[in-house]
């Protein structure tokens, strides 16, 4: 599941949305992660650029911007507020995996990347682009090229949980489910979660 889905998932159950992330596992090595956070840290803006992941076009005295994730050229200031919506949703994504470089990941995109591209939208010039495109490129990185192999989704609302298993995120009605295999499923991950998570009145299984 690439993360850029946890977007647009709401319960199957109660419509629900957003719900709330854990990842468990990624398919992506370290070294992946650490990649990204290079360039990053650097400030790399050719490389960047050479990806070509953002086109930039004026029409109507307008300045147009799209990228991997906002797909349609957005006026924009819409395309920073539309970005800035998809860092406040990476506040309900948690990773527990044993990877300390993605956890890194996910942390520079809950701090410095939201502050900093929140800061731009207050006045955002077409020549001081360049400044935040560094986090423009991080968040379109880690939504789309990372791809996450396990974890849980789970519906605030309902307390419904659903596992992400080889990458799939298996979101069945409860009929469908199969409590022998889920229950086997967060027992072999129960050391990934703290107790609050089990003490919650989760839905249609729990340990």
């Amino acid at each position: 599941m690439k993360p850029w889905l946890f977007d647009i998932l709401a319960c199957p159950i109660d419509k629900n949305y957003p719900l709330k992330l854990y990842i468990f596992s990624f398919e992506n090595e370290p070294d992946e992660f650490q990649s990204i956070i290079t360039l990053y840290t650097i400030r790399d803006l050719n490389s960047i650029k050479n990806e070509k992941i953002f086109e930039i076009s004026y029409e109507d005295n307008e300045i147009l911007v799209k990228d991997n994730i906002i797909i349609e050229k957005t006026i924009l200031k819409s395309y920073l507020d539309l970005t800035i919506l998809n860092l406040i949703e990476f506040e309900n994504v948690f990773d527990n995996t044993t990877n300390e470089i993605s956890k890194k990941c996910i942390e520079i995109i809950k701090s410095d990347v939201k502050s900093k591209i929140i800061e731009f939208s207050k006045n955002p010039l077409i020549d001081q682009l360049d400044s935040v495109l560094p986090e423009l490129y991080f968040i379109n990185k880690i939504k789309l090229d990372f791809e996450i192999k396990s974890g849980i989704l789970l519906c605030t609302e309902c307390k419904r949980w659903y596992p992400i298993i080889d990458t799939i995120p298996q979101m069945l009605p409860d009929k469908y489910r199969n409590e022998k295999e889920e229950i086997k499923f967060l027992e072999n991950h129960k050391n990934l979660l703290d107790k609050k998570f089990f003490n919650q009145d989760l839905k249609p299984f729990n340990i």
